[in-house]
């Protein structure tokens, strides 16, 4: 049983104030293989009082110097890629394939941006007598997720340390390994002493704590819309900024003149990656409803063309296990209300895929004849399932992929010109048109339900400063 008893505050390994730990499992063989400490409010306060001591001299530090930095820890990441990948395999379930061509290389790919973005940026702009400056935020709290954790952490911290701000991290306790080398890396990159901190915990004992604290400037959340209002809630008293992204119900429009082999089977797959445990996983795909038939049966020979592996033994393409006991339960339970709801099954279904008695893997499933009003074409489902609607016009399906609390992502396939005039009518933060790959210059972000603020790129690094306007400037 590995061990990772301590937590980093103030540039150095700590014991937690009142030891208390939790047991780290393993969802492919639902065995703990590693223990953590769990913090409370004492961690939290001892961490950002070290925050709030080092923001006077950090928030001084040059451009240049920052840029260097986020360099180093570009260059640390790289260094530790297998380890790093290792970890999050263990920790959440990840194919290795995909933590070593996915998983770390996003994380790693938020501070080369970032780097590139601190060293272009405007930060003072004369307007008339007035001069508008940016300034960083102060001392902030992140809360991360576990389905995506490298990245998720990497897309706070990166743009937080360029802005010159300082930061108490806390990493999902179901997903605390990969935190545990990252904050190695900002060490040994030379991160000053009180800038970054980390604190294991869960949402009571230590997220609560970090959301409610005065001394914090800014919460950033990555989770659940339900666990994002109790995170708003325990900020508002403080009146600290809140950036948050939440669930996603994301829509998937397949135009009538698409290539329908092509944007069905790349919809289906899409889905299924990382076990279809992403926010902006493309979960309900509309398609017209004369299509229907010859859609689902491209869905179906696509899924059932996905290989169910162990994250060890996985090859490109392949699925490993959803990431915990409880996540595994409710995909269960939501399969189930697919079928009495009345929805047809084209492929997978309840149960573990054949070959498999233990841990937490799901078969590969997708429903037909979904209509919007079906529960599973409501909630976020959060595992690999994927919920055909049929459509009778294009207005039709706009207007069904907007009718969601939710508004992350949005996905278009068919010619350029059409796709585009759908894509600006969806009501979500992000839309990806015909397949392209991610970019992470780009925001992300969501509308309603999922969220506000952005992360990633130019607007995510804006979010971590404040505007000061100083009136009566001369030029020198």
């Amino acid at each position: 049983m590995k061990e990772y008893l301590k937590f980093y505050i103030n540039g150095e390994w700590v014991d937690p104030v009142t030891p208390r730990t939790l047991e780290v499992e393993n969802p492919a063989l639902e065995e703990n293989f590693a223990v953590i400490s769990l913090g409370s409010k004492a961690d939290v306060d001892k961490a950002v009082a070290a925050a709030k001591a080092a923001f006077p001299a950090f928030s001084q530090t040059s451009v240049e110097y920052r840029a260097e930095l986020l360099d180093k820890i570009t260059a640390g990441i790289q260094k530790r890629i297998p380890e790093l990948a290792e970890a999050i395999s263990s920790e959440m379930g990840a194919p290795a394939w995909l933590a070593n061509a996915a998983q770390v290389p996003a994380g790693m790919g938020h501070f080369a941006t970032t780097a590139a973005i601190l060293r272009n940026y405007k930060w003072e702009e004369l307007k008339g007598t007035t001069l508008l400056r940016k300034e960083p935020i102060g001392v902030c709290g992140f809360i991360t997720p576990w389905n995506w954790p490298l990245n998720q952490i990497a897309c706070k911290v990166a743009p937080a340390l360029a802005a010159g701000c300082t930061m108490v991290l806390k990493p999902s306790e179901i997903a605390p390994l990969d935190a545990y080398i990252f904050a190695e890396i900002l060490h040994e990159a030379g991160v000053p002493k009180g800038v970054f901190n980390l604190v294991n915990g869960d949402g009571p004992g230590v997220g609560s704590a970090l959301s409610s604290h005065p001394d914090v400037d800014m919460v950033s959340f990555t989770g659940s819309t339900r666990a994002g209002v109790l995170v708003a809630q325990a900020a508002a008293p403080t009146v600290k900024r809140v950036a948050q992204e939440l669930g996603g119900k994301s829509p998937n429009i397949v135009l009538p003149n698409a290539d329908l082999k092509k944007a069905v089977t790349g919809g289906v797959m899409h889905m299924m990656n990382n076990t279809g445990q992403s926010c902006n996983a493309p979960s309900r795909m509309f398609v017209q409803k004369d299509q229907q038939a010859e859609a689902i049966a491209i869905a179906k020979a696509a899924a059932e063309s996905v290989k169910v592996m162990m994250p060890s033994e996985g090859t490109p393409g392949s699925i490993g296990p959803i990431s915990n006991g409880t996540q595994w339960q409710k995909v269960q339970d939501l399969i189930q209300k697919g079928i009495d709801e009345g929805a047809t099954l084209v492929a997978g279904g309840p149960g573990r895929p054949e070959g498999f008695n233990k841990g937490y893997f799901t078969r590969p499933t997708v429903f037909a004849n979904v209509t919007n009003d079906m529960t599973i074409a409501r909630e976020e489902i959060f595992g690999p399932v994927l919920c055909i609607l049929p459509y009778d016009d294009v207005e039709d399906a706009i207007a069904m992929a907007n009718d969601t609390v939710y508004g992350l992502a949005g996905y278009v396939q068919g010619p350029e010109e059409d796709a585009y005039k759908v894509a600006n009518r969806i009501r979500a933060g992000q839309i990806n048109v015909n397949g392209a790959p991610p970019d992470f210059a780009a925001p992300f972000g969501g509308y309603g339900q999922s969220g506000n603020g952005r992360e990633w790129g130019e607007m995510g690094f804006e979010e971590f400063l404040e505007t000061k306007a100083v009136i009566g400037y001369k030029a020198a």
